[in-house]
């Protein structure tokens, strides 16, 4: 079976830390620049798990601010 891809690692580590509250709606993500020095990965590997949580709706990002959390909307 081969090995997950570098950025669905990170994409996992990031998921599981808005699980457990340790990032909560409304957080700033580290820079990019932070991120690929924590984990050992590319830009391109950030920017690839970035997009992915956006797509899922977990991060928004804000031009030339960051990237946050997103705020949960209860039902």
């Amino acid at each position: 079976m081969p090995a997950k891809a570098k950025w669905a690692q990170l994409a996992d580590h990031i998921r599981a830390q808005i699980a457990s509250g340790e990032l909560a709606p409304g957080d700033k993500l580290p820079s990019t620049a932070q991120l690929c020095q924590e984990h050992g990965v590319s830009t391109i590997v950030v920017r690839q798990a970035i997009f992915a949580l956006r797509t899922e709706g977990l991060l928004e990002g804000v031009q030339g601010v960051g990237v946050f959390v997103a705020e949960r909307v209860e039902s």
